[in-house]
């Protein structure tokens, strides 16, 4: 990442943070047990803090995207970043190979803003009145997705494309709408979404069985 990209990432956090999603700290740091038994609205402190908790390499490199999607999100939340606990920020970076598609989702806890690292990419989101607001973006260039709206990114270009994606909470949560719908467990019952989608039986059996995670 250059400089350029490095100073609209920084802008990116401070402004996310100036409108944190999650709620406001008490202390300067509380670093997140991940260990811990004990779970409330976050993680629980733990004592023995060192610098690695606050420290992450894995955005250096590109992810690997040779799955059904073309694309692959590398998270780095509190989960990756146990320092985070509290901030109310995070990152991701994700990659998409020509064709790529980071399929629809939303992000229950979180607005994002994504800053194109290198490639293009058409981007968009639904509001709740079913209105698409999407734009073809490239390299050096930002998009906004609004808290809790499906939305998008679609590689449409013959080379590799890769974004760095800021969040306003230190788990923003990711519902893809096609797996929440047809691989969840228990499953969603046929009825449900045979009404739901005009469809019958068969239709939806095929959609869960490309969907459906392998064993």
């Amino acid at each position: 990442m250059g400089a350029f990209g490095r100073v609209i990432v920084m802008m990116a956090i401070v402004m996310l943070t100036r409108v944190s999603a999650d709620p406001d700290m008490l202390q300067d740091l509380c670093v997140a047990d991940l260990t811990s038994a004990v779970k409330v609205n976050g993680f629980t402190c733990k004592s023995n803090v060192t610098a690695e908790d606050f420290f992450f390499a894995g955005l250096a490199k590109s992810g690997a995207t040779n799955n059904s999607m073309g694309s692959v999100v590398t998270a780095a939340n509190v989960q990756k970043i146990p320092g985070l606990n509290t901030l109310g920020v995070s990152l991701s970076r994700i990659d998409y190979a020509p064709g790529g598609l980071n399929p629809p989702h939303t992000h229950p806890r979180a607005t994002e803003i994504v800053f194109v690292l290198e490639g293009a990419l058409d981007v968009g989101f639904i509001t709740t009145a079913n209105v698409l607001f999407s734009k073809s973006i490239k390299k050096g260039e930002i998009f906004v997705f609004p808290k809790g709206l499906v939305h998008f990114q679609k590689n449409n270009g013959k080379v590799a494309a890769a974004v760095i994606a800021a969040f306003n909470s230190q788990l923003p949560g990711t519902q893809s709408i096609a797996a929440t719908l047809f691989a969840a467990s228990p499953p969603v019952p046929d009825n449900v979404l045979t009404k739901a989608f005009r469809v019958g039986t068969k239709e939806v059996d095929k959609i869960k069985s490309k969907i459906a995670p392998k064993s």
